[in-house]
């Protein structure tokens, strides 16, 4: 692939999503809204709109995605594996710094970037990855701040349903009324813009403090994913699409998701804070890298 084409491509790729990003944080500055209830209606049903309608397609082989959902979970694995020891060496709760390396910007990040870069051909990929990367969170990643955490609560119930339907209708080919998935269709068309803007606006309330943590992660997170997604690559023998959509998965910044979860759990939610805003802003650098190591398509 040419320079000029990459250049393209991370162009046409990262400054939209940059953009409204950016429209989200100066609408948050200027009526700092609260967007609790926006979130939980993006998550509770848009989402799995979304999900539903990808899955659902007849177009959409499950099985074509077995090795890339299996080096999705190696990633994320393997991730915590390799900085659980540099937490503790820096004197870093495991619990705080572990999980946002672990969980990463699957939703409101790689959704919208993978659309721009590649296409709705690609869409099937990166809801795999995403719902690969959910249910580990909702579980593991619960599991490793309470013990006691349930798998089952009202932000996982809502997308392993969607999840579980639209696995369903696409192994079974259960043909649903045009008519029936034009508004579930739409409606999962609003998780990518509302989730860009809602990122930006979430940036009011983190700060920059811990800046050495947060410096940290912005580098382990995406360096270890790559790493990881290299070693693996032999093994999983990914088409260049599926490839692609991987490499992004790989050099992702922690999800805001970790904050509200560390905030809920009362595990240093400003330190967790400040390694999301860093990262997310280091993502500036990693997307674009992530995007050139793609191949062509």
């Amino acid at each position: 692939m040419s320079y000029a084409l990459i250049l393209e491509r991370i162009l046409g790729s990262v400054v939209p999503v940059l953009i409204i990003v950016l429209i989200g944080y100066g609408y948050g500055r200027w009526r700092k809204p609260n967007i609790t209830t926006i979130n939980q209606i993006n998550m509770e049903l848009f989402v799995p709109m979304l999900i539903f309608a990808v899955l659902a397609s007849k177009s959409v082989d499950l099985s074509d995605y077995i090795p890339l959902a299996l080096g999705a979970t190696g990633i994320i694995l393997g991730s915590g594996l390799l900085c659980y020891p540099i937490a503790k060496w820096a004197g870093w709760d495991p619990k705080t710094f572990v999980p946002p390396m672990m969980f990463t910007n699957t939703g409101n990040l790689a959704l919208p970037l993978v659309l721009l870069a590649f296409g709705e051909a690609a869409m099937p990929a990166a809801i795999v990855v995403f719902i690969i990367e959910m249910i580990l969170h909702f579980t593991l990643g619960f599991y490793i701040l309470d013990r006691h955490a349930k798998v089952l609560n009202r932000i996982s119930i809502p997308t392993i349903v969607a999840t579980a339907a639209g696995v369903t209708v696409g192994l079974t080919g259960l043909h649903i009324p045009t008519i029936v998935m034009i508004p579930l269709d739409m409606l999962g068309q609003i998780v990518i813009p509302l989730m860009l803007f809602s990122l930006g606006i979430r940036m009011q309330d983190v700060t920059s403090n811990d800046l050495g943590v947060g410096v940290a992660a912005a580098i382990l997170c995406p360096l270890s994913g790559l790493i990881l997604a290299y070693t693996m690559a032999p093994w999983l023998q990914l088409d260049p699409l599926q490839w692609s959509v991987f490499l992004v998965f790989a050099a992702l910044p922690p999800a805001v998701l970790n904050y509200m979860v560390a905030e809920r759990y009362n595990q240093e939610p400003a330190r967790v804070a400040s390694i999301v805003l860093i990262s997310n802003i280091g993502a500036i650098v990693w997307m674009p890298l992530a995007l050139a190591l793609a191949p062509p398509l």
